[in-house]
């Protein structure tokens, strides 16, 4: 899950354009790039976050996070890069992180998100001509979103409401007098014993939150130069994504008003005055999640990602939709494509919808006219698109990753098919100069029951020149990588682990197996209530080709993933004894013991039914009920605070392997949530990985690194 879940016909295996360019950028740099990638590059390697073109069209803003291995965090701060191209000038520099940047419409601010001051994120202001940035808001609470009114005067933001336990609220009324102090004693046992957590709600529980109670967050609208604030929306919802329409009458929100919005994923696009006590009107009214709305430049209609059949859950294939503001029917503009959409944004001209669509292992920039037609892809090719942003004029700048490097800001240079990308950001260029990295080669893979699926193999860079290349014996350990969702895919982004995988001489399989995203409803759906098998032999399947070509040595195998992936891998491990060594994190093994411990009841009421009345299904889906299959030595890992999945499957599966008197570890990161944030536990992890498998597919390397 984020669960955010003759025997083979081998096809030919074929390098794509990236693996050629990255062929060719190793060998030109060949001289320039003296050492492999190693798990202290985390430190190294800095993320780039979305970009925001200012008004006038001629810089785009971004964020920049980076880990800090001395104070063990990271940080996250604003640059800004021109569009005509040169160096990017960096805007932030303090020791919080500053996130969601927002040109003013005037283009003389930029507004952005802190928690500079306490542990609240607040509205800062930052003059671009010059000076240190001001803080513009004082909420009791953190500040989650903000959107520029069309005439500057005013910000919509998205605000939760106080927490009355909340310690840094705990002051005497204004006027009352402060209590006598307590002793020393009497302070600390004061401190040391915490409220009684009182739930009533359905869903109680969320990773990265911890329990739930009707604590919501709502829209408001802050006036900048009066500095005051008005709440617009209020009652036991949560608010998201607010939108201003181009005349300022209206905002754009979503949020599930449904009675009970615990019980099921109902979202829809509300528009509402921007003023208090103002009354929300339902503009979508479909039984999905719908998403992302932006008005049209004439203010007439609103473009959103309209969620599929709620009954497929994560299995549904979203679409591009558009309706009318005035209220009436919805158009599906995208209804045929059969690929999940994101991010809608109308161009100014309003004739056209620019959108990413995520299509097999790739995301792309694509295009379909307002009045509904086909759809163009504008950005294509081996890559990944990230999030983007269109101009005044057209511009559009985006993220995109390729597998030689991450995510970076670029320009979209013409309107057409023929596009092109231009570079704007070079965050990570210097540090990747001076790294010999992997290649990264697609494959075709045919599974026994003839479903072609799409897989990634990852040589080391000192290995033989390709899987092509005749009469170059070279058998490789190999680890075979399994993704997590189960509805995600591996993309043709740059892909870290792979790269430190590699680095250290292993071959690296990526499968796209069925329950991905990427290929369709139908390929998603197919394992639905039926996780580990058709996902389980399509990814035999691609191992078993990496075999056939020569590459994967079939005495030295591995396996892992992370959620899902460690989900997918204790399938693996409970059907086969093929691999000698297995990492599974955050994974799943005995479901009964999920329900009411995760934060996924409606999703496993709609998939497997209730336990009580479906627990045959949910014992025989249930990986720990083959337990004693396993053979494989198995290093198990989990994050102490995991509420998606909880670390006692984990310890479950754990405990059954002791018992059992197999080869087994345990690695629980304390508080730490699904996914690892702490740097020093990022690398620790990727550390516990090579460790491993060098332990069992290269017990030579191993004994010598022990000596």
């Amino acid at each position: 899950m984020s669960k955010t879940r003759k025997a083979l016909l081998v096809l030919a295996l074929f390098a794509t354009p990236f693996a050629n360019a990255a062929n060719a950028a190793n060998t030109a740099n060949a001289a320039d790039a003296p050492r492999l990638l190693g798990t202290g590059d985390v430190f190294a390697l800095k993320t780039v976050g979305g970009p925001q073109i200012s008004p006038e069209g001629a810089w785009v803003a971004f964020s920049v996070r980076t880990l800090d291995a001395k104070e063990d965090r990271g940080d996250s701060d604003l640059y800004m890069v021109p569009i005509a191209g040169g160096e990017a000038v960096r805007l932030t520099s303090s020791p919080k992180s500053e996130t969601t940047p927002r040109f003013s419409p005037d283009g003389r601010y930029l507004a952005f998100l802190s928690a500079r001051e306490g542990t609240k994120s607040q509205v800062w202001l930052l003059d671009r001509r010059g000076g240190e940035a001001v803080k513009l808001t004082d909420y009791k609470a953190s500040v989650s979103d903000l959107a520029w009114s069309p005439d500057g005067k005013r910000l919509a933001l998205i605000v939760g409401d106080v927490d009355p336990d909340d310690p840094d609220l705990q002051t005497p009324a204004d006027g009352a007098a402060a209590p006598p102090a307590a002793g020393a004693a009497d302070k600390a046992a004061k401190e040391k014993t915490p409220k009684p957590i009182v739930i009533d709600r359905l869903q109680f529980l969320r990773d990265g939150e911890g329990f739930l109670r009707d604590l919501r967050e709502h829209l408001y609208v802050f006036d900048v130069a009066a500095k005051t604030s008005v709440q617009v929306t209020s009652g036991s919802y949560d608010d998201r994504e607010p939108v201003w329409s181009p005349d300022g009458r209206l905002l754009a929100f979503t949020s599930n008003r449904t009675p009970d919005p615990d019980a099921n994923d109902n979202s829809d696009v509300f528009v509402v005055a921007p003023e208090a006590g103002a009354r929300p009107r339902a503009v979508t009214t479909s039984p999905g999640p719908d998403s992302a709305p932006r008005f049209s430049p004439d203010g007439r209609s609103i473009v959103y990602v309209a969620g599929g059949d709620p009954a497929d859950i994560w299995y549904a294939v979203t679409s591009i939709a558009v309706v009318p503001v005035a209220g009436g029917e919805a158009r599906l503009l995208t209804r045929d494509l059969d690929r999940n959409v994101e991010e809608p944004r109308f161009t100014p001209d309003g004739r056209s919808i620019l959108f990413r669509l995520e299509e097999g292992g790739n995301v792309h920039l694509a295009r379909v006219p307002a009045a509904g037609g086909a759809v163009e892809r504008v950005v294509g090719g081996e890559r990944t698109v990230g999030a983007f942003d269109v101009g005044p004029r057209g511009e559009v700048a985006l993220l995109e990753s390729q597998p030689t490097y991450p995510f970076e800001v670029s320009l979209v240079v013409g309107a057409g098919p023929g596009a092109t990308l231009r570079r704007l950001s070079r965050v990570n260029d210097d540090f990747l100069r001076g790294i010999r990295l992997a290649r990264v080669e697609r494959m075709a893979v045919k599974s026994p029951d003839g479903q072609v699926i799409d897989a990634f193999l990852t040589l080391p860079p000192d290995a033989a020149a390709g899987p092509t290349d005749p009469g170059k014996p070279r058998r490789l350990p190999t680890v075979l990588r399994i993704h997590g969702g189960p509805v995600s895919q591996f993309s043709t982004a740059f892909q870290l682990e792979w790269q430190i995988l590699a680095a250290h001489g292993f071959a690296v399989v990526a499968a796209n197996p069925r329950g991905s995203s990427g290929y369709g409803h139908a390929f998603s759906r197919a394992i639905w209530a039926d996780w580990g098998n058709k996902d389980y032999i399509d990814v035999m399947a691609a191992v078993d080709q990496a075999v056939a070509q020569g590459i994967a040595d079939p005495d030295r195998l591995g396996v892992g993933g992370w959620s899902y992936g460690g989900i997918l891998t204790d399938y693996v491990i409970t059907k086969t004894g093929r691999f000698k060594a297995a990492t599974a994190g955050a994974s799943e093994t005995n479901y009964l013991a999920n329900y009411g411990t995760d934060h996924y009841q409606r999703e496993w009421e709609a998939e497997l039914g209730l336990p009580w009345k479906n627990a045959e299904l949910w014992t025989r889906l249930s990986p720990f009920y083959q337990v004693e299959k396993v053979t494989t030595p198995t290093l198990i890992l989990c994050g102490g605070a995991d509420i998606n999945v909880p670390c006692l499957n984990s310890e479950q599966l754990f405990q059954a392997l002791r018992r059992l008197g197999r080869e087994t570890e345990l690695v629980v990161y304390p508080g730490q949530y699904h996914g690892l944030d702490k740097p020093s536990y990022i690398k620790d992890r990727y550390d516990r990985y090579l460790a491993w498998y060098d332990k069992y597919l290269k017990p030579q390397a191993a004994a010598a690194a022990g000596r």
